[in-house]
């Protein structure tokens, strides 16, 4: 270094000098505004409301539709995006069931993101439960159908309603699709591991994320064929940074499927064998690298031996409701309608 000094006399001083301009460019990036609302979110938010649940604001869509029919549905949706995920399939679900329902988690979409907070999937769970109470719905026979994260929220919620917990929904079916429901077989993406298991660089990569690192994360999950256009995605973005969601990502992340194991002392899937007049389907893109193929299927018809499956086109990957709304559409429909 005395002897670079000595070439490089004014190397320090040109050192510094890039450093403490870096300090305030840096700090306006970590403090960029979240993106407006764009006219498909604002239309979104305005056919929606809100609830409160221990004195946050809990986002939540409902509409009316098929007349004659008393059959509700509830959509639980995944991680990091919002209800916003359904909307691809909401009116012919609309046109088979009397009310559907869809609320953003607590730290999802337009939902509150409280900070510092200690988000859990049994408050996620609770969230689902209060809905439920607030809309009247507590005496009524439910049908959940669910993504990713809300897989998880599914099974504590059938976890619930099977030992007759206070409060449990009473649950008429249960429609799974590409959550990560099993250790074996869960391969989160790499950012999704830096989330999870980097407690020391988490809040710096939640403040350092922008929509390039996020769209191109997310579009991993998705088929070379059915990539979401550039609105969709800044739509996601967008959902993710209002209220400054993306400050608790870390924290929304670190709370997943094994805790529901470790708490209750069985294997998940077990759970969903107890009730038995419960009618279960998995509905699954095999391209998923989150889930792969074949191995993740296999497991759960091992371990689920009363499910139903459906296997979507094999260039359908994590989001299928997303990327095959009428294959999706199809295999549901099916389903609900057999029984």
């Amino acid at each position: 270094w005395m002897a670079a000094d000595r070439l490089f006399p004014h190397m320090r001083e040109w050192w510094l000098l890039v450093g403490l301009l870096c300090i305030p460019l840096l700090a306006v990036y970590l403090h960029i505004p979240p993106p407006q609302l764009s006219p498909a979110l604002l239309t979104w938010r305005s056919a929606g409301a809100f609830f409160t649940f221990r004195s946050n604001n809990i986002f939540y869509r409902e509409t009316y539709g098929a007349v004659g029919s008393s059959d509700v549905v509830i959509l639980l949706h995944g991680f990091p995006t919002s209800s916003l995920d359904w909307y691809k399939i909401w009116e012919p679900l609309n046109q088979r069931f009397n009310r559907v329902i869809a609320l953003d988690f607590l730290g999802f979409g337009f939902s509150d993101k409280p900070r510092p907070h200690r988000y859990s999937i049994f408050e996620q769970a609770s969230v689902v439960e209060a809905l439920v109470s607030h809309l009247g719905l507590t005496e009524q026979r439910v049908n959940l159908l669910s993504h990713d994260y809300g897989d998880t929220v599914a099974l504590e919620l059938l976890y619930r309603s099977d030992h007759n917990r206070t409060g449990h929904l009473t649950i008429n079916s249960l429609c799974l699709s590409n959550g990560g429901i099993f250790p074996e077989t869960h391969h989160p993406r790499f950012l999704q591991k830096l989330l999870k298991d980097s407690s020391f660089l988490s809040p710096v990569l939640t403040r350092l994320t922008n929509y390039m690192v996020f769209s191109k994360g997310l579009g991993d999950v998705f088929g070379p064929y059915t990539q979401p256009t550039d609105a969709e995605f800044f739509d996601m973005w967008t959902g993710v940074r209002f209220n400054d969601g993306n400050l608790v990502m870390d924290r929304l992340k670190n709370n997943n499927f094994w805790v529901l194991e470790q708490v209750h002392g069985i294997p998940l899937l077990h759970v969903i064998s107890l009730p038995p007049c419960l009618s279960v389907h998995m509905i699954y893109g095999p391209l998923d690298p989150v889930n792969p193929h074949p191995q993740f299927i296999f497991l759960y018809q091992k371990l689920v031996q009363r499910s139903t499956v459906s296997v979507l086109d094999e260039h359908i990957s994590h989001y299928p409701q997303l990327e095959d709304p009428t294959g999706f559409l199809n295999a549901y429909f099916s389903f609900i309608n057999a029984f």
